[in-house]
């Protein structure tokens, strides 16, 4: 691979090692939102409290240099506290434009399932568009721009479920886990030594211009034909499950592609294999697809839905060495 090819498998790199010095495992966390970075994609993080979802968002802002906000999202949220509104002057008798913290590089929206339905459409433009409209009038948001959405899967109490259009937004759900034993030791010895030890010690890293040469750089990869129809059939799949009421969009298809190029570029393949598909399934499906009523009754989860489509979908045979690497 060349330099510029290079490029995602150094920024990935140099994101990790930097987060990793707050930072105890979930390292598929990080990836997952550098291929959103890298794909100009959208991350919903789920975990129980205190396992540093905010943290996570934070420690890539600041990696990255990227101008960060947070969001507290409570249910007398409005839509104008997140995208802005015009201020009357006084002094100057004017009406002037007060923009709000949706004009940022990374926004972080915490717990955004306590926010209600009004409020959470307020992020939909931003998502999709990459503009705002204010009293009809049409802003452009910061490049890069990605939100990282955050909600906590054991309330269930003064919260409100993301319609389905929103959730589609998302290019992946990742779950933050609980940290196993060794992690955890470790994570005590860290702060036993620095009490103070957060985002605020981590560096920039990588600049405007590495991103954008790796972004770059990811467009460029090649999906072979096998690995097309592999991914098509695994969306049709859901489509056609019994279990499934609605299967994923073609927002979904989309997500698998540019997903899969950057995965496979982060990890120095100029080239999708089928293991860059499969790895990418259940962050793109598990929040897109809604089970029927039987398969919720049944108590069957949408996770055990995605592995059998991936154990009946045949992957294509000798994808990775026909896949014609560019130069």
């Amino acid at each position: 691979m060349s330099d510029a090819a290079d490029a995602p498998a150094a920024v990935y790199e140099a994101i990790r090692e930097e987060a990793g010095r707050v930072l105890i495992g979930n390292e598929d966390v990080i990836e997952g939102i550098t291929i959103s970075l890298l794909t100009r994609g959208h991350v919903l993080l789920e975990g129980v409290p205190g396992v540093a979802k905010t943290t996570i968002a934070n420690l890539v802002a600041r990696s990255t240099g990227l101008e960060f906000t947070r969001l507290q999202m409570t249910p007398d949220l409005l839509p104008a506290d997140i995208t802005g509104s015009h201020v009357y002057r006084e002094n100057t008798g004017t009406f002037e434009l007060n923009k709000g913290p949706v004009f940022a590089n990374l926004v972080v929206a915490d717990e955004i399932n306590r926010a209600t339905p009004k409020t959470q459409s307020a992020l939909l433009e931003a998502m999709q568009e990459r503009s705002v409209t204010i009293e009809g009038q049409t802003l452009s948001l910061p490049d890069p721009f990605i939100v990282i959405a955050t909600q906590n899967p054991i309330e269930m109490e003064g919260v409100f479920e993301l319609p389905e259009a929103q959730r589609d937004r998302f290019q992946f759900k990742l779950r933050v886990d609980l940290p196993d034993r060794d992690d955890e030791r470790e994570l005590l010895d860290r702060f036993d030594e620095d009490p103070d030890l957060g985002p605020d010690q981590v560096e920039q890293v990588v600049d405007e211009n590495r991103l954008r040469a790796a972004r770059e750089a990811v467009t460029g990869i090649h999906v072979a034909d096998g690995v097309r129809e592999y991914i098509l059939d695994i969306v049709a799949r859901t489509r056609e499950d019994a279990d499934i009421e609605y299967g994923a969009s073609p927002r979904a298809t989309l997500a698998f592609l540019n997903g899969g190029k950057a995965r496979a570029a982060i990890h120095g393949r100029d080239y999708v294999i089928p293991d860059d598909v499969k790895a990418l399934a259940k962050p793109i499906l598990i929040h897109r697809l809604l089970l029927s009523t039987e398969a919720e009754i049944g108590e069957e989860s949408v996770e055990d839905v995605v592995d059998r489509i991936l154990g009946t979908v045949e992957p294509p045979a000798g994808a990775a060495s026909n896949a014609q690497p560019t130069e």
